[in-house]
């Protein structure tokens, strides 16, 4: 009698603990990862939108390669012109590390699914990665890899550029026409890690003393055809949206 009592008990324990990790699995929700190089990457450097040294540009791949994908319900508000670390009770990491191309893999909104992970319900206002150097194939030694083709007053250039930088950003919240981050039990929420490219060629539509045409190299030093080296920092390419980011360089 005591052992089917036992047995009862045990059958009954295993079906609340079946029940609490399913209640448990439906409040969770699903945060999902983009990449973003924006219409930059897809369509290219297209008048009015050329280099700010009159170049145009279109680009057969951006491999860019990630790893330490960290998402953040920041308590404080990360303030990314302070930088320092970011202080959440909660936080979410997209594991391993991630090669993508900004170009081939993009969608029509030019966003690219890194990876998803479950986490908790609220707001997820802070975010970071690191730019890290693949290990693999035609991409090992690089962080960075651009390929595609230059056009100006008729001529025309294939180009190779190669950046074996490591850094690491932290963002808060997502800048951009609607916000983003906020996940509810049993929903599912985005965060984007977007890339400007114009802080590295300039843009010809705006003015030559804004600071990100005084910074950025423009397309001029990579236009002989060979392979070169990128030399990315104190350029500031990663955003979250229009949102700025701290860059810690390793």
């Amino acid at each position: 009698m005591h052992v089917f009592r036992k047995m009862a008990v045990g059958t009954a324990l295993a079906a609340l603990m079946m029940l609490l990790f399913i209640a448990g699995s439906a409040q969770a929700g699903t945060l999902r990862f983009f990449a973003n190089g924006e219409e930059l990457a897809t369509e290219g450097f297209l008048a009015p939108k050329l280099t700010k040294d009159g170049w145009s540009l279109t680009f057969s791949h951006i491999f860019v390669t990630l790893s330490d994908i960290t998402a953040y319900q920041a308590d404080p508000p990360f303030d990314a012109h302070a930088g320092g670390p970011i202080s959440a009770a909660t936080q979410v990491e997209l594991e391993s590390v991630h090669t993508i191309d900004l170009v081939m893999q993009a969608d029509a909104d030019s966003l690219v699914l890194v990876g998803e992970v479950p986490a908790p319900a609220g707001h997820f206002n802070a975010l970071s990665w690191r730019m890290t150097r693949a290990t693999e194939g035609m991409l090992a030694g690089y962080s960075m890899v651009l390929t595609g083709k230059g056009e100006k007053d008729g001529q025309t250039v294939d180009f190779q550029l190669y950046s074996s930088e490591e850094r690491t950003y932290r963002c808060g919240e997502f800048v951009g026409d609607e916000r983003k981050g906020f996940l509810e039990e049993g929903g599912h929420a985005d965060v984007e890690m977007t890339f400007h490219l114009d802080h590295i060629f300039g843009r010809a539509d705006k003015a030559a003393y804004d600071e990100m045409n005084i910074q950025a190299l423009g397309f001029a030093p990579f236009a002989d055809g060979a392979k070169h080296t990128l030399t990315l920092q104190g350029l500031h390419i990663g955003h979250a949206g229009e949102g700025h980011c701290s860059v810690e360089w390793h």
